[in-house]
């Protein structure tokens, strides 16, 4: 059945065909487990159509990420630039650099599509981690690279924190500004969210005080190098049972609280009508879409990977690469949903997957590679240098000072881009600072 036909989902309730693989919900909207699926996500149809699923990938969303889907004929040119083009020209970086941005707002509509057939705790949770796979993806294909690859995962890391805390919270805050003087959030997202990231940005930067501080020392630079790898991979340990806590109190213990805080701010969307009756995949639609983009992500991430090292020698330093590009290219679709929020004055749901998303990359992606660098023999450390320390927690205060009071204005959001824009002019000039220079903590 089309979903153009439904009735509005308050008022009626979508028959459930026997044989259905997508159950509906009940007509009050109340869910009674995971397995019914919320109003919003309501398809109304099972299975797979491919009309349906092309026209509804395609529309996406909200016009931003519509108008984003015009640059999928990038995905193509960037296969066939892999496969017959050999020279390292400067385009083959550029065009997976672009390519890889469609790829990756499928993965977030797709997930955004699943998250609302779930409660919304869950849903958020699913959100902020489907927008972390594409942030997972290229630090896996960048730490296969082996050392060569850790300085841009190190500045990745710092500069997805920062794009997030900054850009992408400063644009939510200008977005919804310019339609109300003033927009409110609750503390349990603010608070929580800002006081993670004061733990997890001492979590990171501690490995590198304490190399910075053995520079005073007599420690021969090899042993200094073994034990900031001992210390971060220990700290990663703490920074993953830290995300463990946080997932359980965001999902187990307190999930009433952020369930009723996000059904309130679903009653204030100012597009609830239009997302009822919109069309929306099934879940068997959302799931050929998930694995479809994190393909077309994962092989994004591999051309573009490979033309780095090209990258660098053209002049471009390892710290605007890692601080500004890659996060840029990784958060376009998690941008464009929290910014869609924020404008539908949806600000706890905007600052759910702007903090959730910082948290995990801070808790657990930085965690993760860390394991796997070591399990790969490959000494991956959080040995930041002073630069990016000193930025990184500068940006949690200032983030922090404009959460404080629970409220968000357009010039706020502006302050926080500004400060974006800063750290990108310095980062562009910052040079690669080798073993021995100032501004670089041994082991590196």
């Amino acid at each position: 059945m089309d979903s153009r036909k439904q009735e509005p989902y308050e008022t009626s309730t979508p028959p459930h065909r026997d044989g259905d693989s997508l159950p509906t919900h009940n007509g009050t909207g109340t869910l009674k487990d995971i397995k019914q699926v919320r109003p919003k996500g309501e398809s109304g149809r099972s299975g797979f159509h491919p009309w349906h699923f092309v026209r509804i990938c395609f529309n996406s969303s909200c016009t931003l990420s519509k108008g984003v889907n015009i640059l999928w004929p990038f995905v193509p040119v960037a296969f066939a630039l892999a496969g017959f083009s050999m020279q390292p020209y400067l385009w083959n970086f550029i065009i997976p650099y672009i390519a890889m941005v469609p790829a990756a707002n499928l993965l977030g509509f797709a997930g955004q599509q699943l998250a609302r057939k779930v409660p919304h705790v869950l849903g958020v949770f699913l959100e902020t981690t489907f927008g972390s796979v594409v942030e997972i993806i290229v630090f896996m294909v960048l730490i296969k690279e082996g050392d060569a690859g850790v300085p841009i995962i190190k500045a990745a890391i710092l500069g997805s924190i920062l794009a997030n805390l900054l850009l992408c919270l400063g644009l939510c805050f200008f977005a919804g500004g310019l339609r109300r003087d003033e927009q409110e959030f609750h503390e349990a997202v603010s608070e929580v969210g800002s006081n993670l990231m004061l733990v997890a940005g001492m979590g990171l930067i501690v490995p590198a005080a304490f190399s910075a501080a053995l520079n005073n020392t007599n420690m021969a630079t090899e042993e200094a190098a073994r034990t900031v790898v001992q210390i971060s991979r220990n700290c990663a340990i703490v920074l993953f049972i830290a995300y463990c806590f946080f997932t359980w109190y965001q999902t187990r213990s307190h999930k009433g609280l952020y369930e009723d805080l996000l059904m309130e701010d679903e009653a204030r969307d100012a597009d609830g009508h239009r997302d009822m009756v919109k069309p929306k995949l099934t879940l068997v639609e959302s799931l050929i879409a998930v694995a479809f983009a994190l393909t077309m992500v994962s092989f994004m991430a591999i051309f573009l990977v490979h033309r780095i090292e090209y990258i660098v020698h053209r002049g471009v330093q390892d710290a605007f690469l890692g601080l500004i590009l890659v996060p840029l290219v990784e958060k376009a679709a998690e941008h464009i949903t929290a910014v869609d929020e924020a404008w539908d004055n949806q600000m706890n749901f905007a600052l759910s997957h702007v903090l959730g998303a910082s948290i995990q990359t801070a808790l657990f992606n930085a965690p993760l590679v860390v394991f796997v660098g070591w399990g790969l023999h490959i000494n991956m450390d959080l040995n930041f240098n002073q630069f990016d320390c000193i930025v990184l927690i500068l940006a949690i205060l200032v983030v922090g000072g404009f959460l404080r009071d629970k409220k968000s204005n357009y010039l706020e959001g502006a302050l926080c881009v500004l400060v974006y824009v800063i750290i990108a002019i310095s980062a562009f000039f910052f040079p690669n600072l080798g073993e021995g220079q100032p501004g670089e903590v041994v082991g590196h």
